[in-house]
């Protein structure tokens, strides 16, 4: 049996159950015929909470830190609701007009339009639509509520003459619970107008790139001439033709109802169909071809939200929510700040090169994420063969996650290594003198820094590097001997713990276990042997430049919901991880390696040193490089704002970058502090306290 057999049948079988209620509606108000013992249709005592406090979805907009700027949206349905003050009133009146001109005058249920629709069977089976505005609603706000079981959902739009007495008896008593223009409201909100398009606002940006304010007469009566065919009369997937004819349909009706004069529906009906398309992105593949650099920093968003409690109990309770809460989200991405980093990231590698240098520019204080760079397009498209992640790819190069658990940081680690040594009770002019080679109590198997089973680490440049040594010069001049020795003393596994209390996540299977497992063995760690990335890293030393405050990275600067409430979960996330003196004494040595001086002058050479006259201002930082440079980091910092680039093939780790590479990394660090503090004050780093700088005192802090 077919659709409009079946039709013809629900409508017999309708008009047994109403005969008698439609006959007395030629003699009696609906509120007196309801009262005639028709039981069946009284109202229900209790709404449905689907009724009560509608939950269609709704798109989530992501905007750049501005605000304003679009990255994209994520959706199930492209709906975005607003009030009915920002609606045209032609669009009001259009689709009153079209769907239930006796709407301001019944009361959820038109006993009129009952008896028309009964008596209106036409020859090919078809019927006039009986259903209320109100009972759309119904139907469509019970169909769409994600709330309810699929039974309870697929329910509300079943061919039955229970489920009409349903919508019957809830749009009845939802008329005594709110006002027409509430439920309008809703209404508007909540049909499908085809495309795609879910709500009057959807629908107007859709076919006519404009606002629901902005509407025309003739827009406006074509929109909602949608709603009773959707899909087979959308103007831009479907007949065309259809469209313009519902379009007149409706702008007679318009002119029946009082709504519009002849003459003003006579000039609407002979404008041509001048439809403007526009659709709304989805999800991070379809952020600007132009701005193609911002689908890397929105998976990493989209992995954030996914690892948030406060959105569901489980992962993908948590991104159904993004795509179906409504949500208003202003990123912390800054658009210039990220374009200059992709620009200088280039100038490293270009896109095609196998190598990649990603980078990350963290806030320190708030943990927002300024940009996220790297030299690859953003895209699911498909590489030749052997190049895995180049030029394309959506895997996340700069903040690790699925196959990408990081790189080795290299003598970057050391810095974890110093703040566990101040943290002890040691203080910054602790001094050993290094030599070449030391052999340590590290126990090892294989490797070239292996000396009869134990780790023996040896300094890059002994001349330059050998001799007495405080965490001054030894930080600055990055001497291996002296951080093995120090790890020595504290112990390795303080020192790992202090990178893990710092964000440095280990992803990988064996950096984990040996965390879990070996930490206490793990001397090496203080080199740099452990995978990171750049975001990991850019944010661990924006810790120190807080001031000891730790903040989770975060992609976010608010989140507000569809009722327009802020949600705490786009706040910082922040805690004292660190002493403040502690922080403030790492600061100062990290001053050594990049070209600055200390607050007690104590700094005597670096690895980095053109780092700090290109910046002109305060600055801290450290290189590293891992073992026949295999990779390459530089991280620098200034109280406001903290950088980390490595250089590193993502498909195969024994591909050495090379140490001609770090040169280019420390220009494009420059480059991009420079570019991102340009007008903000000169700010310099607080001076530690002479106690941890000179003298050896007790434990200090440590969370």
């Amino acid at each position: 049996m077919n659709r409009a057999h079946l039709d013809k049948l629900f409508t017999v079988l309708l008009a047994g159950t109403l005969a008698g209620l439609a006959l007395a509606a030629a003699a009696l108000p609906a509120a007196l015929v309801f009262g005639l013992g028709f039981k069946g249709l009284m109202p229900y005592s209790k709404l449905p909470e689907a009724l009560v406090t509608s939950q269609p979805a709704q798109r989530s907009n992501l905007y750049a830190n501005d605000g304003r700027t679009l990255i994209t949206s994520f959706y199930l349905e492209d709906r975005v609701d607003v009030p009915l003050s920002e609606v045209a009133p032609v669009m009001r009146q259009a689709i009153v007009a079209a769907e239930d001109a006796r709407f301001y005058q019944h009361h959820g249920v038109d006993v009129r339009g009952v008896a028309r629709a009964l008596t209106a069977i036409t020859d090919d089976g078809s019927r006039q639509g009986a259903s209320t505005l109100t009972m759309q609603y119904v139907r469509n706000a019970l169909a769409g509520d994600p709330r309810l079981t699929e039974e309870e959902r697929a329910r509300a739009t079943e061919i039955s003459v229970d489920r009409k007495i349903r919508e019957m008896r809830y749009a009845l008593k939802l008329e005594r619970e709110l006002d027409k223009d509430q439920i309008l409201t809703r209404y508007l909100n909540i049909a499908y107008f085809g495309a795609g398009a879910y709500g009057i606002a959807a629908a107007s940006k859709r076919y006519f790139s404009t606002s629901p304010a902005n509407l025309t007469l003739a827009q406006a009566a074509l929109l909602a001439g949608l709603v009773r065919s959707p899909t087979t009369d959308d103007p831009i997937n479907g007949d065309a033709e259809a469209a313009l004819a519902r379009r007149a349909y409706v702008l007679d009706r318009m002119v029946e109802t009082g709504q519009v004069s002849a003459e003003e529906a006579a000039q609407a009906k002979a404008e041509q169909l001048q439809l403007r398309p526009s659709a709304t992105p989805n999800d991070c593949t379809a952020v600007p071809d132009e701005h193609n650099d911002w689908g890397f920093f929105c998976d990493w968003f989209t992995r954030w939200w996914g690892e948030q409690s406060a959105f569901g109990a489980s992962r993908d309770e948590r991104q159904r929510l993004l795509r179906r809460g409504g949500f208003s989200i202003v990123s912390s991405l800054d658009p210039d700040i990220q374009q200059r980093a992709t620009e200088q990231v280039l100038r490293i590698y270009d896109v095609g090169n196998r190598r990649a240098a990603p980078t990350a520019v963290v806030e320190p204080g708030t943990g927002r994420v300024l940009a996220m760079a790297v030299n690859r397009y953003y895209s699911t498209a498909d590489n030749p063969p052997g190049q895995e992640n180049y030029p394309n790819t959506v895997n996340q190069l700069i903040a690790g996650g699925g196959d990408i658990v990081g790189y080795q940081g290299g003598s970057t680690f050391k810095l974890f290594t110093l703040l566990a040594a101040l943290e002890s009770g040691l203080p910054l002019n602790t001094t050993y003198n290094s030599p070449s080679r030391i052999i340590t109590k590290y126990t090892v198997d294989g490797g070239q820094a292996n000396c009869g089973g134990y780790w023996c680490p040896a300094n890059a440049s002994p001349a330059w590097m050998n001799g007495p040594r405080t965490m001054w010069s030894a930080y600055g001049r990055s001497v291996n001997t002296y951080f093995a020795w120090l790890t020595q003393k504290v112990g390795a596994d303080r020192v790992v713990e202090m990178a893990q209390r710092l964000g440095i996540g280990l992803r990988a299977k064996d950096d984990a276990d040996m965390a879990r497992y070996s930490a206490r063995e793990w001397g090496s760690f203080t080199l740099g042997v452990s995978a990171t990335t750049p975001l990991d890293l850019a944010n661990a030393y924006a810790t120190v430049a807080a001031e000891g405050v730790w903040c989770a990275p975060s992609p976010v600067a608010s989140i507000t919901d569809s009722t327009g409430h802020e949600v705490a979960a786009g706040r910082p996330n922040c805690r004292q991880a660190l002493d403040t003196d502690v922080a403030r004494a790492a600061a100062d040595a990290s001053r050594c390696p990049v070209g600055d001086q200390s607050m007690y002058r104590r700094c005597d050479g670096g690895t980095a040193e053109e780092l700090r006259p290109r910046l002109r201002r305060p600055l801290a930082g450290k290189t590293g490089s891992s073992e026949r440079n295999a990779t390459e980091t530089v991280v620098a910092f200034t109280p406001q704002l903290a950088v980390a680039t490595i250089a590193a093939n993502p498909d195969d780790p024994r591909d050495a970058v090379g140490g001609g590479v770090q040169v280019r990394q420390i220009a494009a660090v420059g480059d991009v502090l420079a570019y991102a503090l340009r007008g903000q004050p000169v700010r310099d780093f607080v001076p530690p306290n002479y106690s941890i700088a000179y003298q050896v005192t007790g434990p200090r802090g440590g969370n």
